[in-house]
């Protein structure tokens, strides 16, 4: 795994040389070339000129922010190298907070953080003891790309786990989502919903977490490479009923599971039993 960031976690006179790695892979992603219809060449992106249509090199692109329609003001490298903060190699952390405090929709992208050697791996270590007995998570900020960045450091089993975290004005409204109503909920509803919520109630490691989509689709690029037929499923309407009546025939539902795993585990114990019996006669 090779490290995409290097520099060091700071809180208060501690300081801890790390190293970031991308927690994602995306090699795990499907990805398509732009092909011409008329003899299947790959398409190239030219960078063109929107009002003349010529077409531009690297040299000839400038950075502009747009503060009317149409009216720009030109922004040089120079200008955001005046702006450069402190934090570009270092990641400061302004605090340690519950992890239950922040909110699900401030989280972005994760990444690995690890020591940067043998005499960082122990300081490492005890600060991912630590935050694993007090349920803390440290908040900080760093410099990535030109872009100050706020940041949450999480113990993730042996080692660190780092997010990025968004600004929270970045994050619309909920109430800005229309058809949103105050509704007078039904006791009779409500306490049939729990009884449901509470008959599916799992481990989250027991919910089986794959994108079948992709995996689909590189079925589905299998068979075009060998010629074969593609056969589409089609996907049924959900029938949408009376919500009480829904209710009443889910957990009607969910007793049942229960009694067909318990049966299933019955024959399958029968069945194990009977091998053993027959093990035995042809043993003697």
């Amino acid at each position: 795994m090779r490290a995409i960031w290097k520099g060091h976690i700071r809180f208060s006179l501690v300081t801890i040389p790390i190293r970031i790695y991308n927690a994602i892979d995306s090699a795990q992603t499907v990805s398509f070339n732009l092909l011409s219809r008329e003899g299947h060449n790959p398409v190239s992106y030219e960078k063109k000129d929107k009002v003349t249509g010529e077409p531009l090199k690297n040299e000839d692109i400038l950075k502009g922010y747009q503060y009317e329609p149409g009216q720009f003001v030109i922004i040089e490298q120079e200008d955001i190298d005046k702006i450069r903060l402190k934090s570009t190699k270092l990641i400061d952390i302004e605090g340690f907070v519950d992890a239950n405090e922040i909110h699900p929709a401030l989280f972005e992208s994760p990444y690995f953080a690890g020591p940067d050697g043998d005499v960082a791996a122990k300081t490492y270590g005890l600060l991912c003891h630590t935050l694993k007995q007090t349920g803390r998570v440290g908040v900080g900020r760093v410099v990535l790309r030109d872009r100050e960045t706020i940041v949450l450091l999480a113990p993730h089993e042996r080692g660190l786990m780092l997010h990025r975290l968004r600004f929270p004005d970045e994050v619309r409204s909920i109430n800005e989502v229309p058809g949103l109503l105050d509704v007078t909920v039904d006791k009779e509803q409500l306490k049939l919903a729990k009884t449901l919520v509470d008959s599916m109630v799992k481990q989250f490691v027991d919910i089986e977490m794959k994108d079948n989509y992709t995996l689909e689709l590189k079925k589905m690029i299998d068979a075009k490479i060998q010629g074969k037929e593609i056969v589409s499923v089609a996907e049924e309407e959900p029938v949408v009923v009376d919500i009480m009546t829904a209710l009443k025939a889910s957990i009607e539902q969910a007793k049942k599971k229960p009694m067909e795993k318990a049966k299933g585990k019955a024959a399958k114990e029968e069945k194990v039993s009977k091998s053993l019996k027959t093990a035995r006669r042809k043993a003697s």
